[in-house]
């Protein structure tokens, strides 16, 4: 006998979670444990109504829907601000990884520092390359505000690369 919502669930979640947990890590500017949190809550949510899920025409995207959905909800706590060390994480072997290292690690830090409803927003526009109807609607605000943020995100965004990539560019 089979559990609630176990048909296809194993597959799905295993197929999506890379995916899911790359789009957090962008999400959260690069906070790698943030962002496992973000997708075992999104995943363990997803189990619960998987059956009702199962039946919608993108799962992939639901799925998505509520990572971004989690994420916004985490940065309204209150607690999402405190940090326990300014250590920053390890990092990988640069040996090991590969020549656009730089380059990540840069974006990553830049997108760190837009606020997190322009975070989201880059990341679905960009990343997910949703269209402005869809991201409103993921974010639930008008499809002007997303406008409105995608162009102050990558105003942002330019100002705080400008430095890093051209460091970048003269490698």
């Amino acid at each position: 006998m089979r559990l609630r919502g176990e048909d296809g669930y194993a597959e799905f979640a295993a197929a999506r979670a890379g995916h899911l947990y790359r789009s957090a890590c962008l999400l959260t500017g690069g906070d790698t444990h943030l962002a496992e949190d973000l997708v075992q809550e999104t995943l363990g949510r997803l189990y619960v109504s998987w059956r009702r899920v199962s039946r919608v025409g993108n799962p992939a995207g639901y799925a998505q829907t509520v990572l971004t959905r989690t994420f916004l909800a985490h940065q309204r706590r209150r607690s999402s601000t405190e940090r326990a060390t300014d250590v920053l994480p390890d990092l990988a072997d640069p040996h090991s990884a590969a020549d656009d290292t730089p380059l990540r690690l840069t974006l990553v830090e830049a997108l760190g520092q837009l606020s997190a409803k322009d975070r989201a927003v880059v990341v679905l526009r960009y990343w997910e390359d949703r269209s402005i109807e869809e991201t409103a609607d993921v974010m639930n605000v008008s499809s002007a505000a997303v406008r409105t943020r995608c162009v102050r995100a990558l105003g942002r965004l330019r100002v705080l690369l400008g430095d890093g990539l051209s460091e970048y560019a003269a490698r």
